[in-house]
């Protein structure tokens, strides 16, 4: 098949994109030409080179090209679905867009997610723009029979550090813990989520390539495995060769109060349980088995970094807000005294 990843070079769309090229597809990728496929992994992908968020560039780009599959990674707003819907209807036997675990309920009423979870997040404006271009694919499927297949990853990880906060693209989490600095961990570190590493979310995202059972249908594609935040951050710290590290456990609510740009990020996601179904994937891409470990993976991931010393960037402002979180609690808890 002539699949073309729009963006492609990212956390999540390098590990899909090399598995395409390995399976034999006619792989494009489309972007700004600003990241070395090769630093990631990639070879064997042809480039169209544009600006996607710029129709008059991006139709030029894409020329003449038809594609089986056309999959979107950077679409964060209804209008850039409504941009695609132009840009490819006629010209992709299926579209896939790649939205969000963060739009199920939260918190959640049940205690597993399904695909059939309403959709409906106060918290994070992020997932209510992800909801929303949801909304903009499903009037396209419904109202012109654009071939849609819409994709929800939950925390996914590869050439980043999955942490509730700290550290993303940065080292800083793990420099943090080789010092012997304590993290922050919000509540009791005692619920349940789900992180899943990018090769095992592309066995299930390719595997919906080409796929009729797909269209017009919605499909989450995670780990089976369920940790706690306490053994998440463990696990971080044991792949960092420096054991289990010391954790200051902080209420959430008492985290986005005193640093308000993390209330989507904690109240609308990783503060509540995240148990995913998978029988959905399953069902229609029978091969997905997720088996990457997060111990493992983790341990690759820090391995990534470590291979080019220039990826291991210490965030000042990341332990300054760390430092900030343990300095406003840590005297009130210590305060406290039994009623």
């Amino acid at each position: 098949m002539k699949i073309l990843f729009i963006g492609g070079t990212g956390n999540i769309s390098s590990a899909s994109v090399r598995l395409a090229v390995a399976q034999g597809h006619d792989v494009y990728l489309f972007n700004r030409g600003r990241r070395t496929p090769a630093d990631f992994g990639i070879t064997g992908a042809k480039a169209l080179v544009g600006d996607i968020h710029d129709e008059s560039s991006a139709r030029d780009a894409l020329g003449g090209h038809t594609f089986d599959v056309v999959t979107n990674f950077i679409a964060f707003k209804p209008s850039d679905i409504e941009r695609d819907v132009r840009l490819f209807t006629g010209r992709c036997a299926q579209y896939i867009f790649i939205s969000s675990a963060s739009v199920y309920q939260k918190p959640p009423a049940q205690p597993f997610v399904t695909e059939s979870t309403p959709l409906k997040n106060p918290h994070w404006a992020y997932a209510r723009d992800k909801i929303a271009c949801e909304n903009a694919c499903l009037a396209a499927y419904r109202e012109n029979n654009f071939p849609l297949t819409i994709v929800r990853p939950s925390l996914t990880y590869q050439t980043v550090i999955p942490v509730a906060m700290g550290s993303w693209t940065d080292f800083t989490i793990v420099d943090r813990m080789r010092r012997r600095q304590p993290v922050v961990v919000h509540g009791d570190g005692a619920s349940l989520w789900t992180i899943t590493h990018a090769e095992d979310f592309a066995l299930g995202f390719n595997g919906l390539f080409g796929s009729q059972q797909a269209l017009g249908e919605a499909f989450h594609i995670t780990s089976d495995e369920v940790l706690t935040w306490n053994q998440i951050y463990d696990a971080v710290g044991i792949a960092a060769g420096a054991g289990a590290p010391e954790k200051i456990h902080v209420p959430s609510a008492f985290i986005a109060k005193l640093v308000p740009g993390l209330e989507g990020a904690l109240l609308g996601d990783k503060a509540v349980s995240a148990i995913m179904d998978n029988t959905k994937i399953k069902r229609v891409v029978p091969q997905f088995r997720p088996a990457i470990s997060f111990q493992a993976g983790i341990a690759r991931t820090i391995r990534w970094f470590e291979a080019k010393p220039g990826r291991m960037v210490i965030n000042a402002a990341a332990n300054a807000m760390l430092d900030g979180i343990i300095a406003a609690y840590k005297p009130v808890f210590d305060a406290l005294k039994p009623l």
